[in-house]
């Protein structure tokens, strides 16, 4: 009896590779949100274009992203191996950073975001299939949670230090982008020394089973699967680029020096939630949680069409972010939880896409929308999408797959 309680905590404990995984995406964050922060003036001041190229390029990016994701998901499937992908992925984003400091003109500031987002999609679907494959079922929330804890702690992080780096360059933009290349070469050295495979993929690779993605496959991902999906898809639709909020903001009066305070305020609300929002997601029914989630993006959006001024803009920029802790780690468990282990990184990958071309298009519509009716009427049209993510959420079971298996 005694000689197994050790055996228990130990299935209890979030593994090491976790902790890998969660500071190298702290590091890489840190690098992309300094850019992040900074980029959608930097593409309306100082390069002069209008709100709707902001939103194409943003989700041009987003979905190149998503498409990059299946392929990395699959052939993570398939050679029996995530930690090479996942290398080329943050070797690819980290080499991108210094195109945006020496770009002049909007196109050249879309080939950029266009080869970050390829990096961030090969990296994406093996980095979360890795976390499930070394995490046990009874943590997988926590698990899951605790990356994006830590992720999000440098997303908060990085418009931080790009506010810090403004005042001190005198609001040089392009400066402060040259120096987001160094916690990006860093997260790239701590992922090629720290990431570990899991136990059985590092004894015999070859031995995996290797699926091809066919018609058959897609089948044997299941219902509760394509509900996930479904519901992760137009739960996007109503969330469309932060790159609106830093407008919103900045139109309400906040100085440009300023204007990452925006993401360090959604990403410190992010961060706090995400883990306890993971632990409880390994307690509670999954509905439960979305339903809290998607409460909180309506009311994100009502607030930021309907509130004035900069406090109102900043309440809704919390609730958004309070809406991400909620629901960006618990789906991530859920894929984990409803798709075969063999293939994890092919299911990733199709939600990833799914969200992708949702996200684009969400994105396009907002900048049109803010472009020719105000931003009012972009985030009530979200609002709409946010209600009816939030009655799908209500209407379909959700979570079903683990809990068949554990019950």
């Amino acid at each position: 009896m005694t000689s197994d309680i050790p055996q228990a905590e130990q299935r209890m404990r979030i593994p090491r590779t976790v902790w890998v995984v969660g500071f190298v995406s702290l590091l890489m964050d840190v690098s992309s949100e300094i850019i992040h922060a900074l980029l959608p003036v930097f593409l309306t001041v100082t390069l002069g274009a209008p709100v709707a190229i902001v939103g194409a390029i943003d989700g041009i990016a987003e979905a190149t992203a998503s498409g990059a994701r299946i392929v990395s998901g699959y052939l993570s499937d398939r050679v029996g191996r995530r930690k090479p992908l996942i290398l080329v992925g943050y070797g690819l984003a980290a080499l991108t950073k210094p195109m945006f400091a020496l770009a002049t003109a909007p196109a050249l500031v879309l080939g950029a975001r266009f080869a970050d987002r390829i990096g961030k999609g090969l990296r994406e679907s093996p980095r979360d299939a890795l976390v499930a494959d070394v995490t046990p079922a009874e943590v997988r929330g926590s698990a899951f949670g605790l990356r994006q804890a830590l992720d999000t702690v440098g997303a908060a992080g990085g418009p931080l230090i790009a506010i810090g780096l403004m005042f001190a360059l005198a609001n040089d933009i392009r400066s402060v982008f040259w120096f987001a290349t160094i916690p990006a070469a860093l997260a790239v050295l701590l992922a090629a020394i720290g990431i570990r495979e899991s136990a059985q993929a590092a004894e015999d690779p070859a031995a995996q089973p290797r699926p091809r993605v066919r018609l058959g496959d897609l089948r044997r991902l299941g219902t509760p699967f394509w509900r996930t999906t479904a519901v992760g898809m137009i739960s996007t639709l109503a969330r469309f680029s932060d790159a609106f909020l830093i407008l919103k903001a900045h139109a309400e009066g906040l100085p440009l020096a300023l204007a990452p305070l925006v993401l360090v305020a959604m990403n410190l609300v992010y961060a706090l939630g995400a883990y306890p929002a993971g632990r409880l997601a390994d307690r509670v029914p999954a509905r439960l949680i979305l339903v809290l989630g998607m409460t909180c993006l309506l009311a994100a959006d009502l607030v930021l069409a309907l509130l004035p001024g900069l406090g109102g803009a900043f309440v809704g920029i919390a609730l958004w972010g309070g809406h991400l802790a909620w629901t960006q780690g618990l789906f991530a468990k859920l894929i984990a939880d409803d798709a075969p282990p063999m293939l994890r990184g092919s299911a990733y990958g199709l939600f990833n896409l799914a969200s992708g071309g949702a996200l684009l298009f969400a994105s396009l519509i907002a900048g049109i929308l803010w472009d020719h009716a105000g931003s009012g009427i972009t985030f009530l049209t979200s609002a709409g999408f946010a209600l009816a993510a939030l009655v799908l959420i209500v209407i379909l079971p959700l979570g079903t797959a683990q809990a068949s298996r554990t019950s």
